[in-house]
Protein backbone atom coordinates (compact mmCIF):
# COMPACT_ATOMS: atom_id res chain seq x y z
CA UNK A 1 0.00 0.00 0.00
CA UNK A 2 1.26 2.98 -0.84
CA UNK A 3 1.23 6.41 1.54
CA UNK A 4 -0.50 9.35 0.30
CA UNK A 5 1.15 12.31 1.46
CA UNK A 6 -1.36 15.10 3.66
CA UNK A 7 -0.43 18.59 4.73
CA UNK A 8 -1.33 19.48 8.49
CA UNK A 9 -1.60 22.06 10.15
CA UNK A 10 -1.54 22.74 14.59
CA UNK A 11 -4.46 24.13 16.04
CA UNK A 12 -4.64 25.96 19.13
CA UNK A 13 -8.80 26.88 18.79
CA UNK A 14 -10.91 23.94 20.04
CA UNK A 15 -14.55 23.39 20.93
CA UNK A 16 -18.01 23.44 18.39
CA UNK A 17 -17.64 26.79 17.00
CA UNK A 18 -13.47 26.65 16.13
CA UNK A 19 -14.85 23.37 14.80
CA UNK A 20 -17.41 24.86 12.20
CA UNK A 21 -15.10 27.66 11.20
CA UNK A 22 -12.52 24.86 10.64
CA UNK A 23 -14.90 22.96 8.25
CA UNK A 24 -16.09 26.03 6.33
CA UNK A 25 -12.61 26.54 5.55
CA UNK A 26 -12.40 23.67 3.65
CA UNK A 27 -10.43 21.81 6.69
CA UNK A 28 -11.25 19.22 9.08
CA UNK A 29 -10.21 18.71 12.42
CA UNK A 30 -8.60 16.18 13.58
CA UNK A 31 -6.00 14.14 16.56
CA UNK A 32 -2.96 12.34 16.15
CA UNK A 33 -1.84 10.26 18.87
CA UNK A 34 0.38 7.30 19.59
CA UNK A 35 3.74 5.89 20.37
CA UNK A 36 3.35 7.42 23.85
CA UNK A 37 3.28 10.92 22.30
CA UNK A 38 0.78 13.87 23.56
CA UNK A 39 -1.87 14.02 21.57
CA UNK A 40 -1.10 17.08 18.82
CA UNK A 41 -4.70 18.90 17.65
CA UNK A 42 -4.33 19.30 13.83
CA UNK A 43 -6.41 20.52 10.30
CA UNK A 44 -6.27 18.46 7.39
CA UNK A 45 -7.77 19.69 4.11
CA UNK A 46 -11.23 17.96 3.64
CA UNK A 47 -11.25 17.24 -0.18
CA UNK A 48 -7.95 15.30 -0.18
CA UNK A 49 -8.36 13.79 3.30
CA UNK A 50 -12.16 12.71 2.23
CA UNK A 51 -10.02 10.91 -1.34
CA UNK A 52 -7.67 9.40 0.75
CA UNK A 53 -10.36 7.85 2.90
CA UNK A 54 -11.91 5.78 0.14
CA UNK A 55 -9.42 3.68 0.57
CA UNK A 56 -9.66 1.17 3.57
CA UNK A 57 -6.98 1.49 6.51
CA UNK A 58 -4.98 3.94 4.23
CA UNK A 59 -1.33 4.72 5.37
CA UNK A 60 -1.24 8.87 5.27
CA UNK A 61 2.13 10.49 5.42
CA UNK A 62 1.45 14.03 7.55
CA UNK A 63 3.37 16.71 7.35
CA UNK A 64 3.82 18.19 10.44
CA UNK A 65 5.39 21.31 10.56
CA UNK A 66 8.02 20.00 8.08
CA UNK A 67 8.09 16.29 10.19
CA UNK A 68 6.85 13.72 8.63
CA UNK A 69 4.69 10.96 10.81
CA UNK A 70 2.82 7.66 9.48
CA UNK A 71 -0.69 7.88 10.56
CA UNK A 72 -3.88 5.82 9.75
CA UNK A 73 -7.66 6.58 10.79
CA UNK A 74 -9.26 4.88 13.90
CA UNK A 75 -12.04 6.65 14.08
CA UNK A 76 -14.01 8.88 11.59
CA UNK A 77 -17.11 10.86 12.14
CA UNK A 78 -19.37 12.13 9.22
CA UNK A 79 -22.39 14.20 9.18
CA UNK A 80 -24.91 11.63 9.44
CA UNK A 81 -27.33 13.23 6.52
CA UNK A 82 -24.71 14.83 3.90
CA UNK A 83 -22.01 12.52 5.05
CA UNK A 84 -19.40 15.29 4.97
CA UNK A 85 -16.33 14.65 7.43
CA UNK A 86 -16.86 16.07 11.39
CA UNK A 87 -13.69 14.85 13.01
CA UNK A 88 -10.98 12.49 12.60
CA UNK A 89 -8.98 10.39 15.26
CA UNK A 90 -5.77 8.84 13.74
CA UNK A 91 -2.98 6.70 14.93
CA UNK A 92 0.97 6.95 14.43
CA UNK A 93 2.74 3.87 12.85
CA UNK A 94 6.21 3.05 12.35
CA UNK A 95 7.57 0.94 9.50
CA UNK A 96 7.62 -2.54 10.21
CA UNK A 97 5.24 -2.41 13.65
CA UNK A 98 1.95 -4.20 13.75
CA UNK A 99 -1.16 -3.32 13.66
CA UNK A 100 -4.98 -4.46 14.23
CA UNK A 101 -6.91 -3.54 11.71
CA UNK A 102 -10.74 -4.29 10.54
CA UNK A 103 -10.66 -5.14 6.21
CA UNK A 104 -13.31 -5.33 4.27
CA UNK A 105 -14.58 -8.83 2.90
CA UNK A 106 -15.76 -9.52 -0.54
CA UNK A 107 -17.30 -12.47 -2.40
CA UNK A 108 -16.78 -13.25 -5.64
CA UNK A 109 -18.26 -16.42 -8.02
CA UNK A 110 -21.77 -17.67 -8.70
CA UNK A 111 -23.46 -19.36 -6.39
CA UNK A 112 -25.01 -23.28 -7.24
CA UNK A 113 -28.71 -22.98 -9.45
CA UNK A 114 -31.83 -22.38 -7.36
CA UNK A 115 -31.88 -18.98 -6.16
CA UNK A 116 -29.88 -19.18 -3.23
CA UNK A 117 -29.03 -16.00 -1.33
CA UNK A 118 -26.06 -15.13 0.14
CA UNK A 119 -26.02 -13.38 3.56
CA UNK A 120 -22.66 -11.55 4.89
CA UNK A 121 -22.39 -12.68 8.53
CA UNK A 122 -19.79 -10.55 8.86
CA UNK A 123 -18.91 -7.51 6.92
CA UNK A 124 -15.22 -7.27 7.90
CA UNK A 125 -12.62 -9.26 9.57
CA UNK A 126 -10.01 -8.34 12.44
CA UNK A 127 -6.26 -9.06 11.11
CA UNK A 128 -2.92 -7.88 12.61
CA UNK A 129 -0.79 -6.98 9.62
CA UNK A 130 2.45 -4.32 9.10
CA UNK A 131 1.27 -0.89 9.12
CA UNK A 132 2.63 -0.02 6.06
CA UNK A 133 1.65 -3.38 4.37
CA UNK A 134 -2.56 -3.12 5.58
CA UNK A 135 -4.49 -4.92 2.94
CA UNK A 136 -7.67 -3.02 1.55
CA UNK A 137 -9.52 -6.27 1.37
CA UNK A 138 -9.98 -9.83 1.26
CA UNK A 139 -11.64 -11.66 -1.05
CA UNK A 140 -13.14 -14.60 -1.08
CA UNK A 141 -15.08 -17.40 -3.47
CA UNK A 142 -18.63 -18.56 -3.03
CA UNK A 143 -18.73 -20.65 -7.02
CA UNK A 144 -20.71 -22.95 -6.47
CA UNK A 145 -22.15 -23.40 -3.66
CA UNK A 146 -25.20 -24.49 -2.18
CA UNK A 147 -27.81 -23.43 0.16
CA UNK A 148 -26.45 -24.58 4.14
CA UNK A 149 -22.95 -24.13 2.99
CA UNK A 150 -20.79 -21.39 5.50
CA UNK A 151 -17.42 -19.64 5.11
CA UNK A 152 -15.40 -19.61 8.39
CA UNK A 153 -13.05 -16.85 9.29
CA UNK A 154 -10.24 -19.68 9.54
CA UNK A 155 -11.12 -20.99 5.70
CA UNK A 156 -10.33 -17.45 4.30
CA UNK A 157 -6.85 -16.98 2.65
CA UNK A 158 -5.72 -13.96 4.04
CA UNK A 159 -2.66 -11.79 2.07
CA UNK A 160 0.26 -12.76 2.94
CA UNK A 161 1.60 -11.21 6.33
CA UNK A 162 -1.58 -10.91 8.19
CA UNK A 163 -2.89 -12.93 10.86
CA UNK A 164 -6.51 -12.93 12.03
CA UNK A 165 -7.65 -12.25 14.71
CA UNK A 166 -11.29 -12.64 14.14
CA UNK A 167 -12.86 -16.20 16.01
CA UNK A 168 -11.29 -18.26 13.75
CA UNK A 169 -14.85 -20.41 13.80
CA UNK A 170 -16.82 -17.32 13.17
CA UNK A 171 -19.18 -17.56 10.04
CA UNK A 172 -18.27 -15.06 7.50
CA UNK A 173 -20.61 -16.07 4.56
CA UNK A 174 -23.70 -18.56 4.72
CA UNK A 175 -25.47 -19.88 2.05
CA UNK A 176 -29.31 -19.44 2.46
CA UNK A 177 -32.40 -21.37 0.24
CA UNK A 178 -34.22 -19.29 -1.29
CA UNK A 179 -37.77 -19.53 0.20
CA UNK A 180 -41.48 -19.89 -1.94
CA UNK A 181 -43.25 -16.90 -1.85
CA UNK A 182 -46.45 -17.00 -0.09
CA UNK A 183 -49.20 -16.65 -2.03
CA UNK A 184 -51.21 -12.96 -2.13
CA UNK A 185 -54.31 -12.81 -0.51
CA UNK A 186 -55.74 -12.03 -4.69
CA UNK A 187 -55.09 -15.37 -5.93
CA UNK A 188 -56.26 -16.83 -3.15
CA UNK A 189 -59.78 -14.98 -3.31
CA UNK A 190 -59.20 -16.02 -7.37
CA UNK A 191 -58.38 -19.94 -5.79
CA UNK A 192 -61.52 -19.81 -3.73
CA UNK A 193 -63.87 -18.03 -6.59
CA UNK A 194 -62.82 -21.07 -8.74
CA UNK A 195 -63.88 -23.78 -6.38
Amino acid sequence: MSEIKIAATVRSEFGKGAARAIRRDGQVPAVVYGHGSESAHVTLPAHDLALALRTPNVLLALDVDGKSQLAIPKAVQRDAIKGFLIHVDLILVRQGEKVTVEIPVQAEGELAAGGNLLEHVLGTLSIEAEATHLPESVTVSVEGLEAGASILAKDIVLPKGSTLVTDADAVVLQVLSAQAEEPSAEAEATEGDAA
